[in-house]
């Protein structure tokens, strides 16, 4: 039985393989085959982790999570509006380390919606975000940010699909989307939202 240490040190060296495989070549790059080469491994050893592609294809989900979770953030010094526009520019694509956690998490959409499982647990994902949204658009209308009137979910839903829609755009087209283009267009969103 190998050490603890070794374990970890080894599920480290896999979690940084997969995430080169993603990273290069997307979740229709990931095998076994590349993520032992990556590691320049046998994909005997890897059978030892991954018995088949979706515990495969699950594992590289877990480890584009543990990325996007300790990612640095944004802080925003007030609540409600600067603190929507932050926790949106963390999801564009604005430096080559967001570009790449962005192709990783599209590439896992086809996947993800075939897959019942996978579906569900990006469905949670989703949620998720979106209830980490809501609180900023919530304190935004408490404040006066955005109109009384204003549907918190419907706001919170529309803010997520605008960064997801620039995000598609910025990784397709990245001349015509960089870094100030987005954040351009992210303002002017948030502006017409506010009026």
């Amino acid at each position: 039985m190998p050490a603890r240490g070794d374990h970890d040190a080894r599920r480290r060296d896999v979690s940084e393989a997969v995430w080169r495989v993603l990273a290069d070549r997307g979740f229709g790059g990931l095998t076994l085959r590349a993520v032992a080469a990556a590691m320049g491994a046998s994909t005997g050893l890897l059978t030892h982790y991954f018995p088949n592609k979706k515990a495969l294809v699950s594992y590289a989900l877990d480890v584009a999570d543990e990325r996007t979770a300790s990612r640095s953030l944004r802080g925003a010094e007030t609540r409600g509006l600067a603190s929507l526009r932050a926790a949106l520019l963390d999801v564009l694509p604005l430096t080559p380390e967001a570009a790449v956690m962005n192709r990783v998490w599209v590439g896992s959409w086809d996947g993800s919606l075939a897959d019942p499982e996978l579906r569900e647990r990006e469905m949670r994902r989703y949620r998720g975000w979106r209830a980490r949204l809501r609180v900023h658009v919530a304190a935004a209308v408490e404040r006066g940010e955005l109109p009384a009137s204003s549907d918190v979910d419907d706001v919170t839903a529309a803010a997520a699909a605008f960064a997801h829609g620039l995000v598609v755009h910025a990784l397709f087209d990245a001349e015509r989307y960089p870094p100030e283009r987005q954040t351009r267009m992210l303002d002017a969103w948030l502006d017409a939202l506010a009026r």
